[in-house]
């Protein structure tokens, strides 16, 4: 192996180190991106750091501040950055400043920033400073930690999951409506991590009612999502464990305006509202998914974890709003025509009206499967040549 191979496996990784600790971020920079950072010196790591929670230093100050605390000297010395650095102020000053002003001759940047007060500016400003900056490396892999940001930042509307977990005959439940359990131990802590992740949790009133869930994450250390129930009559009951809870979990109820909105609603909304739990209208009769993604949006919420039933599952593909699917394959057979399968609704009738997602990872865990799919246009690029 020659000279610059060995130095072509050490810049692959260092990123992958900064890609590594970037991931310690998750679930606490929402909206903002997960970004880690290293610092090399004379093909030594001399600092290290990551976007540790909004509105905290992010990764290059943090790489930075590490290399001060250890006493190393960063003038000469490169960086790898997951993400182009900023240019601008916000909540924190732009770290194409302070990188300059540590004197750090290079710069290695996995992805590029979509922000329009960012994209293309932090490495301009950087070039124009003297800086040999290098873009796009292992631009997939560090592309991959910020399907969220990279949403939300350009749509301004929360980027949605589904999340189900289903027999290998296709069942959520049994014909008596039993579902406990059916995925391992080891999925449903990783289920855990997803609400970790996710800014919100989204359920239907039947979820609710049946099951009465408290939709809390439950892993150490793990941060609650804020609680989206969409319950188009306000018939969340006040003793539920959500209601309970309320004061404690950000929780939203999202109604539909039901005959001019009557007393009655009111009297429910008033309930619910002394209980902690905030109500909006998003619709008429029904919850409108599209006009409730845009309220959330509008409260800086960036991303939403679907754990419904088969009806909200297809209103969400039906909506258009769907952007990733977790699917958990355990390896149990139900049968029974009666037993539901993670998609209600009426349904398609043309198979080239499908709702279509391409699969993008796919993983063992104990015995059952996690498949990942993320969202493609309808019908157009629904063309794979299968009977």
């Amino acid at each position: 192996m020659n000279e610059q191979n060995i130095e072509s496996q050490s810049d692959i990784s260092f990123m992958r180190r900064a890609i590594e600790l970037a991931k310690k971020g998750e679930g606490r920079t929402n909206p903002n991106p997960l970004v880690g950072a290293v610092i090399v010196k004379d093909n030594k790591i001399i600092g290290e750091g990551f976007h540790r929670e909004y509105g905290n230093l992010h990764a290059e100050r943090e790489a930075l501040k590490d290399c001060a605390e250890k006493h190393n000297d960063p003038r000469g010395a490169s960086i790898y950055v997951t993400l182009e650095p900023c240019c601008h102020q916000g909540k924190q000053p732009p770290c194409t400043q302070a990188i300059l002003d540590a004197g750090i001759k290079e710069v290695i940047v996995g992805s590029r920033d979509p922000n329009p007060l960012v994209h293309g500016k932090g490495n301009a400003f950087l070039r124009s400073n003297g800086i040999t900056v290098k873009e796009d490396f292992l631009k997939e892999e560090c592309d991959y930690l910020n399907p969220i940001f990279f949403h939300f930042i350009t749509t301004r509307k929360p980027y949605v999951a589904l999340k189900y977990a289903m027999t290998l005959d296709g069942k959520i439940a049994t014909a008596a409506k039993e579902s406990k359990w059916i995925s391992c131990q080891k999925s449903r802590e990783h289920a855990h991590s997803l609400r970790n992740k996710y800014s919100c949790i989204l359920a239907g009133i039947n979820t609710v009612l049946n099951d009465n869930p408290l939709l809390t994450c439950r892993i150490e250390g793990g941060r609650n999502p804020v609680r989206i129930i969409c319950d188009s009559k306000l018939l969340l009951p006040p003793d539920s464990e959500i209601a309970r809870s309320a004061k404690e979990v950000r929780t939203i109820a999202a109604y539909a305006v039901q005959n001019s909105e009557s007393e009655e609603i009111q009297k429910r909304k008033d309930i619910l509202n002394s209980l902690g739990i905030e109500t909006v209208q998003c619709g008429e009769k029904k919850v409108d998914l599209v006009k409730l993604m845009d309220f959330l949006g509008s409260q800086n919420l960036d991303s939403v974890l679907i754990e419904g039933g088969a009806e909200i599952n297809y209103s969400a593909l039906e909506s258009g709003i769907v952007n990733h699917i977790y699917t958990y394959v355990s390896p149990k057979i139900f049968g029974g025509r009666n037993a539901p399968s993670p998609v209600g609704g009426n349904g398609i009738e043309k198979v080239e009206s499908a709702f279509y997602f391409k699969p993008c990872a796919f993983r063992q865990i104990e015995n059952d499967f996690l498949i990942e799919y993320e969202s493609l246009p309808r019908a157009e690029d629904n063309k794979t040549g299968g009977n």
